[in-house]
Parts: C-alpha cells; structure tokens; sequence
C-alpha cells in the first residue's frame, strides 16, 4: 500500500517476555482490557465478545462515546509470530481494517510490531493534511506497547 488513498501506521518495541505470553495477551481480546490504549477512552464502555475465547475466529464488539467510537474487531490468524485482525469501525467513521502483530523471538526478549493499514476514508482525504494517520494513530500504539510490555513483563 503506497498511493495516496491508504495508510499504514508501525509501531515496534523489544519486549523481555516469551513470544507465546505476549501473543497470548494480544489473540484473547479479554485481555485488551489490561493494555489497550483505547480502554480507559469511555469508563462505561460496552463490550461484546463473541466465538472462541481467543484466536482465529475470536470477535469483540465495542460501542462507547464519542472518544470511544464503534467497531469490531475478528482475529483472522493467530500463530507464532503473527496474530492478524480485521479491524471495522462504525463510528465515529467507517473504516476497514488490517491491524497485524509481528513477535519475533531474539533470545530473552520479543521484538513485537504493531502495524495498521487500510484505505483512507473521506475524512482522512479531506483532513488528511491536517490529520496524517500516522500522527492521528501512532502515539496511541506506543502507549499500548508500553502497557503491553508492562503487562507481559509483570507476568515473568
């Protein structure tokens, strides 16, 4: 993806845990709630999990406020090294999706990669100049990798 009407958003950090504890916090959204950096947008947030527990199949539901939005999200592919998610929202926009984490073993440590792409919605094209997905979404990647290295550090 590189022409002007889609995106990719990366982020990356080392991570001093097992690649399988880590992907087993990312491929269960149950545990979303302990390091996503969009939990704590709506204190009353609803919540639907839907298919197994975790991994290929599992789905999770949200609609909150305005902060918040709606959308799903279905885990496509869940393997060593890799867990793969369609990502829908429904509001405050629509929007699909491709979220991809890469955990890649060195040793000790993880190196864990949080990448989003998909097609620019018209929002985007509009305020693109003003708004660059990477600006818009980048930051809260790192500060759900710095709470994904907290939580999976914590567990060793």
């Amino acid at each position: 993806m590189s022409d002007s009407s889609t995106f990719i958003v990366e982020r990356a950090t080392t991570i001093a845990a097992p690649e399988p504890r880590i992907r087993a916090l990312v491929d269960d959204f149950h545990h979303w709630r302990d390091w996503s950096p969009w939990e704590d947008a709506d204190p009353d947030l609803n919540r639907t999990y839907s298919g197994p527990g975790s991994g290929v199949g599992a789905r999770y539901d949200w609609e909150g406020n305005r902060r918040a939005g709606a959308g799903t999200m279905t885990i496509t592919a869940s393997e060593p090294g890799r867990v793969g998610i369609d990502l829908a929202f429904r509001k405050p926009f629509r929007n699909q999706n491709e979220v991809t984490f890469r955990l890649v073993p060195t040793g000790d440590t993880t190196e864990v990669t949080w990448r989003m792409t998909g097609r620019k919605n018209l929002f985007f094209k509009v305020f693109g100049f003003l708004f660059p997905m990477d600006r818009f979404i980048g930051p809260d990647f790192e500060k759900g990798l710095v709470r994904l290295k907290g939580r999976a550090e914590a567990a060793t």
